[in-house]
């Protein structure tokens, strides 16, 4: 499941992964969300947290993810994920580098310095 995160300023958007994420989740709330973010922005940032009771993303979810974040390639100003998840953490730390615009990690503890620092 996917809760969208609240009290963000515009311009940003933020979600909460728990238990096991599907492609239903990203096509009822992500999807949607995203889009009519970018509607209003041509650059976004974004916050994604990855709850203790995550269990994992269905292979369609990871899908979803991949052509969203494709579809709108050059519009990501900058992207936090908050986990401790190690295989999570440790596919950012190789990958991160290859997010189109600002990309940090932050574990759970820091997820109120990682909402601060995609506000920013």
């Amino acid at each position: 499941m996917i809760v969208q995160m609240t009290g963000l300023p515009p311009g940003v958007i933020g979600f909460t992964a728990h238990n096991q994420v599907t492609a239903a989740d990203y096509e009822r709330v992500v999807i949607p969300d995203i889009e009519a973010a970018f509607a209003l922005n041509r650059k976004l940032r974004v916050i994604f947290h990855i709850d203790q009771d995550f269990t994992g993303f269905d292979a369609a979810a990871m899908w979803d993810d991949a052509k969203l974040g494709f579809r709108h390639f050059s519009g990501w100003e900058r992207a936090a994920l908050v986990t401790d998840v190690g295989w999570m953490r440790n596919l950012a730390k190789a990958l991160g580098f290859l997010s189109p615009g600002e990309f940090r990690l932050y574990e759970t503890a820091q997820l109120e310095e990682a909402r601060n620092w995609v506000s920013a």
